[in-house]
């Protein structure tokens, strides 16, 4: 009798994709990754955020943006107004009496300022501060022609006239602020600053009803965060700028003379003539801020104008132009947060790059490589950001980038080796990743020809890719023919 033996069923053969479907499916995957990388820009721009609130609320207790202005005597003086009113259907002429406020800049203003940095932090967020001490003196000369500017001589109320500084943020002021007129110290006042600091600052009575020439000598210790600016007022002035940062940026409506910047420090040297300023040494309205000027939220002094008669008041003085400003700034020689920015736009060339390598070893090799094995290997690459973010707020930019960087290569060297059915084209993928992160380091470091150079690298790429697959045929399935029996 026989007996019958059961036979297995046959698994049914994979189907196998051409080689264009393949292209496709990489292709689309790709794109689609392009969403978890949006993605992390709303994260980096939520820690950027997080970052910059962290360095306001160090700033709320320490001092903000400052700016520093004058000194400027400030001399009250009568003048007459005429204005014309209704009074029972009839013109009616009035003469008022009023106060307005001459604005007398320096003759000269020498001054050296020296910047001592600090840094802050607050959780993980760091930030720098600095204490700025300046220190100078100015000359003042009453000019003989005075009425060329609209003001006579016997107007002029001299025994109530104020030295004036400015100081953007008062807050941050510190001990030690001295205001001494002809060898004779002064007591500061709090308050009636200058209109291009927000009219915040601190101010001195002094009597010139010699009108004598004048020496006011001046100390102010200020602390502040960000950008630190100085005003010029006067006929000449002169600035000698020190700090131990070695980082320093020149900005403003004028730059340093001359500067020095060392490993150890910076020193510039300020020369402004009042040419070069466009603003006459007297005025009959103070200058308003400078444009790029943003002081942070505090009750602004304002100053009242007296009025000697009755009738309608004097509502305000009338600008008497736009200061302009030097700004020196802290900067931080890497900045993390626009480092990981630029980064995050190379993303789709490391995507590229590795799918193009898997894609060359499915179709030219025979390693055959899934749709949801191209995602996994992206989703790593995708990951490598957020890892890359995660450890900059904590370590900083460049061991951050190593610890990220090795760790997504190792994850795809083991992953590619079990995809790819060779540790030999693993290890070629890892020395492909080694070079595009090397490559990625180099170009942020070269922020003029990144441009150049990822172009020249893409082309390159292309061109070797066409290369390789310039015998495909991609509306093939790729199987061999089998021989026709005859």
């Amino acid at each position: 009798m026989t007996q019958s033996v059961s036979v297995p069923p046959v698994p049914p053969a994979r189907s196998e994709r051409s080689p264009g479907v393949k292209l496709v499916i990489a292709v689309l995957i790709a794109v689609a990754l392009m969403v978890p990388l949006l993605m992390i820009y709303g994260l980096l721009w939520d820690r950027q955020q997080q970052a910059e609130t962290a360095q306001a609320s160090i700033g709320q207790g320490w001092g903000g943006q400052q700016t520093i202005a004058g000194p400027v005597i400030v001399i009250p003086y009568r003048a007459t107004e005429t204005t014309t009113v209704q009074e029972n259907g009839k013109d009616v002429t009035r003469t008022v009496n009023t106060i307005r406020n001459l604005y007398l800049s320096p003759q000269t203003n020498r001054a050296d300022v020296v910047i001592k940095p600090e840094r802050r932090k607050k959780a993980i967020y760091e930030t720098v501060v600095y204490e700025s001490q300046v220190a100078g003196s100015a000359g003042f000369v009453l000019p003989a022609d005075i009425a060329r500017y609209g003001v006579s001589r016997e107007a002029l109320m001299l025994d109530r006239a104020e030295v004036r500084l400015g100081i953007s943020d008062a807050r941050g002021l510190v001990d030690g602020n001295s205001l001494i007129v002809d060898g004779t110290p002064l007591a500061l006042q709090p308050g009636k600053g200058l209109l291009s600091t927000g009219n915040s600052g601190t101010f001195a009575f002094v009597d010139w009803s010699a009108a004598a020439p004048m020496k006011v000598d001046y100390r102010i210790g200020v602390r502040g965060l960000g950008d630190f600016r100085l005003i010029p007022r006067g006929v000449d002035t002169r600035w000698t700028v020190r700090s131990s940062w070695p980082n320093p940026s020149f900005g403003g409506d004028f730059l340093p003379a001359k500067r020095e910047v060392k490993g150890s420090g910076f020193t510039a040297t300020y020369a402004i003539p009042n040419l070069a300023l466009g603003q006459a040494q007297v005025l009959t309205g103070d200058l308003s801020p400078p444009v790029t000027t943003n002081y942070g939220p505090r009750d602004a002094y304002m100053e009242p104008v007296a009025v000697e008669a009755a009738g309608s008041g004097n509502t305000g003085e009338a600008s008497g132009g736009t200061a302009k400003a030097v700004a020196i700034s802290l900067i931080e020689p890497v900045d993390l947060y626009s480092q990981v920015d630029r980064s995050i736009k190379y993303g789709f060339l490391f995507i590229g790059f590795t799918f193009v390598a898997f894609l060359m070893f499915d179709i030219i090799a025979g390693a055959r490589v899934a749709a949801a094995e191209y995602l996994l290997t992206g989703i790593a690459l995708v990951l490598f950001f957020v890892l890359l973010l995660a450890f900059a707020e904590v370590i900083g930019f460049m061991p951050a980038y190593m610890v990220a960087s090795a760790a997504i290569i190792g994850l795809l060297t083991f992953y590619s080796a079990a995809v790819l059915k060779s540790w030999k084209r693993a290890r070629f993928l890892a020395a492909m990743l080694i070079g595009l992160y090397a490559l990625l380091y180099t170009l942020l470091n070269l922020e003029a020809y990144a441009l150049l150079i990822g172009s020249v690298l893409m082309f390159f790429a292309l061109a070797g890719v066409m290369y390789m697959t310039r015998g495909i045929d991609w509306g093939g399935i790729g199987k061999k023919e089998e021989p026709v029996a005859g």
